[in-house]
Parts: structure tokens; C-alpha cells; sequence
């Protein structure tokens, strides 16, 4: 399913952004797609979970899977990726992802290195 058919999808028609959105997904998608198969397999997901800093376990990594996919496969594909995404369903992953985005996201983190104070401005 390309961005045009969720764009066209009577379902997603309330969904803000969704073009933006679609390009988001397709971006974290291909991002942890490690085997390029258009796929993300178990190792590629437990990729992912510790470059977001939350390392899980190969039970954990395979019920994540089986939560996207609904059992009928051991790698997330595209589709049930997207789905998952714009479903209402609270997926594990989807959580995860979502807090990802809203952490990195945020504007009260300062970005780089905290600012070198000189002696004059201590107390």
C-alpha cells in the first residue's frame, strides 16, 4: 500500500497530517528495514528498541511482533506498520515511538554541550 491508498482511505480521512505522517512513518521504517527485505525482522526491531534506549527481551521482541502483526507473521512488514501508527490500538511499539518522537522533539532540551560558565558568573 503506497501514501497515495492511506490518502484515499475513507478510515484515515480524519487524520491531521497524514501525508507528513506517512512520510514520517516511511522514514522510521527504513531506518530499522536492516535486511532491506522491506521487512522488520526480530533482530532489526531489537535494533531499534536499543538505539531508542529501551532495550527487550527476545519474548518481549516477539509478542511486540505479534501485537503488530496480529500472529500471522514473524516480521513487521510495511503495511501492519502504518497500521499500527494510524490504528487506535496502543502497540507497545507504537508507544515507544511515539514517546521517541515527542522526546526528540521537544524544544526545552537544549541541544549540544551545557554552555561553558567562566568564574565570574559562579556564585
Amino acid at each position: 500500500m503506497n501514501a497515495v491508498e492511506y490518502l484515499e482511505d475513507q478510515k484515515y480521512s480524519d487524520e491531521e497530517d497524514l501525508a507528513e505522517k506517512l512520510e514520517g512513518f516511511k522514514n522510521k521504517y527504513a531506518e530499522f528495514d536492516l535486511n532491506d527485505q522491506g521487512e522488520i525482522d526480530l533482530m532489526g526491531l531489537k535494533r531499534m528498541m536499543e538505539k531508542l534506549g529501551v532495550p527487550k527481551t527476545h519474548l518481549e521482541l516477539k509478542k511486540m511482533i505479534v501485537e503488530v502483526t496480529g500472529g500471522s507473521s514473524n516480521t513487521i512488514n510495511y503495511r501492519d506498520f502504518v497500521k499500527m501508527m494510524l490504528g487506535k490500538r496502543s502497540a507497545v511499539l507504537k508507544l515507544v515511538l511515539v514517546f521517541e518522537d515527542k522526546a526528540n522533539g521537544s524544544p526545552c532540551k537544549p541541544a549540544g554541550p551545557p554552555p561553558k560558565r567562566d568564574i565570574a558568573s559562579l556564585p
